[in-house]
């Protein structure tokens, strides 16, 4: 029987597999989408709302100061006058606080005199036409002419969009909205001045009409600066290019003009219409109160509406959360209004009866008829906005259509005007800068001034979108000793990312390329001079098959046998070895395989490896060639530093599992922000059993609350190497890469540099001037340590390297201020406490459990002090002793001792307050807090919330983690050795098996033909080392000396070395073509070598005095670092020995909370301590708040970006086939070798095979 129609009939009973399930951690679709339309909703309401509340306030607080209105007595107008004025400032005294905060705490530049005094200029108009026009014109008017009038500040708006589309190369495709625009505008003007000189008796209105029609003119030169640009006027655009450069203080200047002026118009304003300021003290309290709540709800309303537009924006719902409620806005205020005028007149009686009209009604409230002392402030309210609403004969159609028509041709004008914003293209999180041109808003025409300060982009180019700028993404992942599932979540992430597509490709223009360096992936075979790769190298090829296989089954038809995978390039490196693929769509992954006798190994190395190749000979040199070629030098620099800013690299470990969107929320960071250097995710240990419990929530709690801290208050200090985003121009500046590459010479160097490299990186960069930001939203998963020996060895690197780094940030604190306008003089404040309180953390600990020992045992408080000092002594001893797993052992055991005694600790403090009968209890206050902020933090994560069950764990753990670990870590700081993943001695490689060379041999026979032009890169360039894949040899244009070298290097790898054959058996489904590197590359990293990553040879005198001096680091570090808590906790037992002369005496209460006559006796220091803890608490707690609330705005603005065709199925890239799978495919080949010596058979079999 023909061997393969046997292989057919296997594979037709033979169907058993046992597939691996790897899980899902996406969220529901349905869900999602739920969450993303309920977002939207809420948004849409709250600006619709607040954008009623604050036009409605501020029309009421207009109506109060008019003279025909009686809530506010005639006498007692200045007062209400007052509040129009605080309305109208209240933007501006915001602006001015927050502009001098980060004039004071961040960088700022000087603006030209020039800017200063166009500035002055222009705030001086539009504040004095901004004051007239509230303050003096609109208490003459009604509140249907104030509502609708507001909306002709768009004029000079109109006019400047007129003249930009005259100027526009392209067809004029926008310009008839705003020439209608200002046709109704100017209509509503004549309309206006029609329905009151006309038909009005009272001439005295001329001043009035002039004044508000002048006033709107002015304030409409509020947003000049939108429009600046769009003409070829030098001196505009400089202006405009220097504000935009020194934007603190020009709007500090501008909030100061806008103030003084507003306070000089009201000044002014009062005494000239025949009133005394004195009257301010003398309003009745029920008016005064009436006003401040007015005032308040205007302000607030209005800074809460314009937060939420922006949130629209960021959230990419501009037109239906932010558009169509401005728009509705005006309507929603008359109808406002008029409701409850309706109501009272329906609820009116008259001795007319029915024949009572709305207009007898109007005359009626004109003339104070039914008012008397007794009337309540609401109805007063009412019947002052009866009378500003009605003024007029309700029965005269003229003049309510010249009045409706006004108000009608103002209000669409102005929505011609901002019809622009419906064209805008907007990025995720959009940043504020970018949406709107000035900070300020106006308080007083709140939807006008938002709707007209959004940025006017004008489209000269054919293009009626705006392109970004593509982006390059380098994955760029570490391993040593993953086993074969971690391998298997990271493979299964990088061919996740090479299928994703995004659905806007023009606005998420990214490529990827994915890099793996194994360190130390060679060894020696015994008896031979070869050397090869070890089971780890062996099993990531495996790996990479089995994935490869998986995701290119394109053809769901299980009768047919699956298309032969492609060959792939297997490459000799002066480093060691590098394997090549073309993943299946299209993206390219390189493994660098090092040879630690050939090259310097460990991580921080392995990340200069790929920093100098990527961002130096992948990046840099091109530019330099083309600079030799003759290429303009200005240009090449603008191109390069533009691919520097949008050249990306994701440090990954070789055991991160991420989804797609992970990485497009960490550049979206990048791309919105131009000073941010890293972002990175929030970090998700896996793994199961009880240390791995306590890891979810330790690192939970530590992003939760610190790493959000951190990102609000300044910038995020650590961006762990296992899931971040680097900006390659960041990482390219000076004193960044170049210092990075630092050799360790000094103890403390060993300590900062090689214990803790992705944290000295990040510090690196911050004292360069640049941010490191936190996305929650972006999840990553890694394996934690699963047992109690590699969780110590792991925290006994982290914990020194973070002290050290962080010592090193704050030293230089004063220069890196200056520097980065993220890090402030209070965040510098906020971190000096943050490290007092982990160094005082031990004594805590012990202050912790004395008082529980006090209360257990009914003991002194100082006897129990020095019990409770006593086992952490003793192991501080034990660990200068021991080793370092005698030291763990113990620590395991006091672990478990402890974990009892906390539980008593817990029940003592409960104990204490049903002692005393009250929760005030310094202890009890503490527990309950810090139990009620953990939950409602939790809550604020709802797919984390489960984590709380752990909390128990971790609260057991607390003396583990802060006492024990503390001091091992402290004691063993000589120890710099990695202390996780560590082997034995690794076995030499069992020999390949002869059948199975011949079986490889027979199938890449016919792979010769591969297209090497399909890992070209997206930006159309081919790497070097892949073009060579159909070159000769031997390079004709070479010297012989070249050419010698070349060839001795090669038969130098040839016969020392036989691991491509032993990687290429390894892959007998997945063809490997041996090939070498390029001249030009192969020079490049001998030199990078050279420079840089040459092994370090052993010097054993060197290494002594090292050793010394890392014990000598050690002695002083642990001496300084446990002497300040033992003077804690003497200062402790001193208080406590003097007893209650130096306590602080607190008011005892009970359990219903009512005062005693007792008290609680508390020393100052506990207290201080408590209280500051407490306080660091709250404000991590308080920027948690913040940070969740713009994560959920980027989250909803990232939901439905992928491509619908490439989001994953149910079932894809779950299961993964395994070893079953690999010997049916095995089978294939086998009974194909068998058949070799049948012509026929093969050519059937080269048929029946598509490349």
């Amino acid at each position: 029987m023909n061997m393969d129609k046997e292989h057919v009939i296997r594979r037709s009973w033979d169907v058993g597999k046992d597939v691996p399930v790897i899980q899902n951690e996406q969220t529901s679709q349905k869900l999602v989408k739920l969450l993303q339309w309920l977002s939207f909703f809420i948004v849409a309401l709250l600006v619709f709302a607040l954008a009623i509340f604050s036009k409605g306030s501020f029309l009421l607080l207009i109506t109060l100061s008019s003279n025909a209105t009686y809530t506010v007595p005639a006498d007692q107008k200045p007062c209400a006058l007052l509040s129009v004025s605080c309305a109208v400032i209240a933007p501006s005294v915001l602006l001015l606080i927050k502009s001098l905060w980060k004039l004071f705490f961040k960088d700022s530049k000087k603006p030209s005199k020039e800017t200063v005094l166009w500035v002055l200029c222009v705030e001086f108009l539009v504040s004095l036409g901004t004051a007239v026009l509230t303050i003096v014109t609109m208490p003459f008017f009604g509140i249907v002419t104030n509502v609708m009038m507001l909306n002709s500040i768009s004029i000079l708006s109109s006019i400047f969009q007129v003249a930009a589309q005259c100027i526009a190369r392209e067809t004029k495709q926008f310009i008839v909205p705003p020439i209608i625009s200002l046709v109704l505008i100017v209509s509503g003007y004549v309309l206006f001045i029609l329905s009151y000189l006309l038909l009005k008796e009272d001439r005295g209105m001329n001043v009035w009409i002039g004044l508000a029609i002048v006033g709107t003119i002015f304030v409409s030169l509020n947003w000049w600066e939108n429009y600046s640009t769009l003409f070829n006027n030098r001196f505009l655009n400089s202006i405009s290019e220097d504000i935009a450069r020194s934007r603190n203080v020009v709007s500090i200047l501008s909030s100061l003009v806008r103030i003084l002026v507003t306070a000089a118009v009201v000044g002014a304003y009062v005494p000239l219409s025949g009133r005394v300021w004195s009257s301010v003290t003398s309003v009745p309290g029920d008016v005064g109160l009436v006003i401040l709540i007015l005032v308040a709800i205007q302000i607030v309303s209005s800074a809460l509406c314009h937060w939420f537009v922006v949130v629209a924006c960021k959230m990419h719902v501009m037109r239906r959360s932010f558009l169509l409620p401005m728009y509705l806005a005006s309507l929603g205020v008359l109808a406002a209004f008029v409701a409850p005028v309706i109501i009272f007149f329906q609820n009116s009686s008259d001795p007319r009866g029915a024949n009572y009209t709305i207009t007898e009604y109007c005359h009626d409230i004109t003339y104070g008829r039914g008012l008397s002392s007794d009337t309540v402030w609401f109805e007063r309210l009412v019947r002052d906005i009866t009378h500003t609403l009605c003024p007029q004969d309700m029965t005269d159609l003229t003049e309510m259509g010249l009045l409706g028509g006004s108000a009608l041709c103002w209000w669409l004008g102005w929505i011609l005007c901002t019809m622009y914003i419906w064209f805008l293209q907007l990025q995720r999180i959009e940043r504020t800068q970018n949406l709107f041109v000035r900070r300020m808003y106006e308080g007083a025409f709140l939807e006008q001034s938002m709707l007209l300060n959004t940025r006017f982009e004008i489209q000269r180019k054919k293009k009626c979108h705006r392109q970004t700028d593509p982006v390059r993404v380098y994955l760029c992942a570490t391993m040593w000793h993953e086993n074969n599932d971690e391998m298997m979540k990271m493979i299964i992430s990088m061919f996740r990312l090479d299928k994703y597509r995004p659905r806007n490709e023009s606005n998420d223009d990214v490529s990827f390329e994915s890099h793996i360096y194994f360190d130390d992936a060679f060894k020696d075979v015994n008896g031979s001079k070869e050397r090869h790769v070890n089971e780890y190298a062996e099993d990531l090829v495996d790996v990479i098959r089995v994935v490869y296989n998986n995701f290119n089954e394109e053809d769901s038809c299980i009768f047919r046998e699956s298309p032969p995978l492609p060959c792939q390039r297997i490459l000799h490196t002066p480093y060691g070895g590098r394997l090549e693929y073309t993943l299946p769509y299209g993206n390219l992954l390189m493994v660098h395989f090092k040879d630690k006798l050939l090259i310097r190994h460990k991580k921080r190395w392995s990340q200069i490896m790929y920093l100098y190749y990527i961002l130096g000979w992948r990046l840099t040199r091109k530019y330099f060639k083309k600079f030799d070629q003759g290429e303009d030098e200005s240009e090449l620099k603008k191109k390069m530093m533009k691919e520097k800013d949008n050249t990306y690299l994701l440090a990954l470990d070789g055991d991160t599992d991420f989804q797609p969107s992970a990485v497009m929320l960490l550049i979206d960071r990048l791309k919105r922000y131009p000073r941010v250097a890293a972002a990175c995710g929030r970090i998700h240990p896996t793994g199961t059993g009880p240390m791995v419990w306590y890891q979810k929530f330790e690192y939970a709690v530590g992003h939760w609350l610190q790493k959000t801290a951190e990102h609000v208050f300044g910038s995020v200090l650590c961006s762990p190497g296992c899931f971040s985003l680097f900006r390659g121009a960041a990482l390219m500046d000076d004193n960044v890469m170049k210092r990075y590459t630092t050799k360790a010479t000094e103890a403390s160097h060993y300590i900062q540099y090689d214990q803790g490299e992705d944290r000295w990186l990040c510090t690196l960069l911050l004292q360069q001037g640049w941010r490191v930001e936190y996305n929650a939203a972006s999840d990553a998963y890694t394996n934690a340590p699963q047992d109690f020996k590699e969780f110590y060895n792991q925290r006994r690197r982290w914990g020194p390297s973070t002290m050290a780094n962080t010592i090193d940030l704050l030293g230089s604190g004063s220069l890196t201020s200056q520097r980065n306008s993220s890090i402030s003089k209070p965040f510098i404040l906020y971190q000096i406490l943050s490290m007092a309180a982990s160094i005082l953390g031990p004594a805590t600990i012990c202050l912790m459990i004395s008082g529980s020992l006090s209360f257990i045992l009914d003991i002194n408080p100082n006897v129990a002090l020095v019990l409770a000092t006593v086992p952490p002594v003793v192991y501080l001893l034990v660990c200068f002793k021991l080793k370092s797993d005698t030291q763990i052992a113990i620590a395991a055991v006091m672990s478990v001792l402890y974990a009892f005694l906390m539980i008593g600790t817990a029940l003592s403090i409960v104990g204490a307050m049903v002692e005393q009968q009250t929760i005030w209890t310094p202890s009890g206050l503490f527990l309950i807090s810090l139990v009620l902020l953990n939950i409602i933090t939790a809550a604020f994560h709802p797919k984390e919330f489960h984590l709380v069950v752990y909390g128990l764990l971790y609260f057991i753990s607390i003396p583990s983690g802060y006492l024990l670990l503390t001091i091992y870590s402290m004691v063993n700081m000589n120890n710099v050795s990695w202390g996780t993943r560590e082997t034995g001695v690794q076995v030499a490689a069992p020999p390949t098996k002869a059948i199975t060379q011949r079986i490889l041999q027979a199938k890449c026979c016919k792979f010769l033909c591969w297209d090497s032009g399909k890992v070209a890169d997206q930006n159309g360039q081919v790497p070097e080392t892949v073009v060579l894949a159909n070159e000769p040899k031997v390079n004709p244009n070479l010297t012989s000396e070249d050419n010698n070298r070349n060839v001795e290097f090669r038969s130098h790898q040839s016969t020392e070395q036989n691991w491509v054959t032993q990687l290429q058996n390894k892959s007998y489904d997945f063809p490997l073509n041996e090939d070498f590197l390029g001249k030009g590359e192969e020079d490049f990293w001998r030199k990078l070598q050279k420079l840089y990553l040459e092994p370090l040879a052993e010097d054993k005198e060197k290494q002594k005095k090292i050793t010394n001096d890392l014990k000598e680091l050690r002695n002083k570090a642990t001496f300084s670092f446990f002497i300040c808590n033992a003077m804690w906790l003497v200062a402790t037992f001193t208080l406590q020995a003097i007893g209650s002369s130096v306590t602080i005496r607190i008011p005892k209460s009970n359990l219903n909370l009512t005062q005693t006559k007792e008290y609680l006796f508390i020393d100052p220091v506990g207290l201080m301590f408590l209280l500051g803890f407490a306080s660091l608490l709250l404000i991590q707690f308080f920027a948690m708040f913040y940070h969740r609330i713009y994560t959920l705005i980027h989250f909803v603005a990232f939901v439905n970006t992928e491509s619908k065709s490439a989001r994953r199925q149910p079932d894809d890239d779950m299961q993964i086939p395994d070893m079953l799978e690999k010997e049916l495919k095995y089978d294939k080949y086998f009974d194909t070798f068998l058949s070799i010596e049948n012509p026929a058979a093969i050519e059937q079999h080269n048929q029946e095979t598509p490349v």
